[in-house]
């Protein structure tokens, strides 16, 4: 299915925006995730860069809608929205899911339409080549799926306790797991772009050696960088991960 390009502010958020910046970094979210997530990163940026923030369907103001069940279908619908913003240099930013999101949006950016990204920013996720055989969380029952994302901390525990919260976020949870645990790079394997990974140093999720392979998916410059944390090191770590993308957008 295409998506319309008159859809583009139900799948893009712009909640600071910034007309004189040099540089655009669109944020994809983790599973479960939404594009609020970035609302900080957004604010802390702009307006020396700005941030663009994805919208998936299946939350929030797109609860009523059905998921998207795969990562390449999530790009193919993206890219055409994308496109638009891509009159100035245009990095990708994604965590966990929304990092495999970036790498297939990357490769369509620059195979099908020349554009390439001025910077890939993958956290918190292993690279596209490395597979893990416990990627069955999507299978799991309920009880099993809340307690992974507990344990990564990255859902606040006062909406888990919540019945009528969770029957509304939980569908979205197992689409996006599904949609990360099963997805393959069978059709980009390369990409010329730079990439940049960031990792947090207790990370169950991302382990430092299958975050530093990401090396292996640009013929560009790589760079990893680890932090204090879990998978969601990001929240706690934000000013060293804000002055991270600065330096990286702004000084290149």
């Amino acid at each position: 299915m295409t998506v319309q390009t008159d859809d583009r502010d139900l799948w893009i958020r712009r909640y600071h925006p910034a007309p004189d910046s040099a540089v655009r970094l669109l944020c994809l979210p983790h599973a479960g995730g939404s594009a609020s997530f970035y609302f900080p990163v957004s604010q802390a940026l702009s307006p020396r860069i700005d941030v663009l923030a994805v919208q998936y369907p299946g939350r929030q103001d797109r609860r009523l809608e059905a998921c998207v069940e795969t990562i390449p279908e999530l790009a193919d619908r993206l890219l055409p929205l994308v496109l638009q913003e891509a009159d100035r240099p245009l990095a990708l930013f994604g965590h966990s899911m929304g990092a495999s999101l970036a790498f297939e949006l990357a490769g369509l950016l620059e195979r099908q339409a020349g554009v390439v990204p001025a910077m890939l920013f993958a956290s918190g996720r292993r690279a596209p080549s490395r597979f893990r055989a416990e990627d069955d969380v999507h299978r799991r029952g309920d009880d099993a799926l809340l307690t992974e994302i507990k344990r990564l901390a990255g859902t606040d525990t006062r909406i888990l306790g919540d019945d009528e919260m969770l029957r509304m976020i939980l569908p979205a949870l197992r689409s996006d797991y599904r949609a990360a645990e099963l997805y393959r790079p069978d059709r980009f394997h390369r990409l010329s772009c730079p990439i940049t990974a960031l990792t947090g140093d207790t990370d169950p999720k991302a382990p430092s050696d299958d975050v530093s392979a990401w090396q292996d998916h640009t013929t560009g410059p790589f760079a990893l960088h680890t932090f204090p944390g879990g998978h969601f090191y990001l929240v706690d770590q934000a000013p060293q991960v804000i002055k991270l993308i600065t330096e990286t957008l702004t000084y290149r």
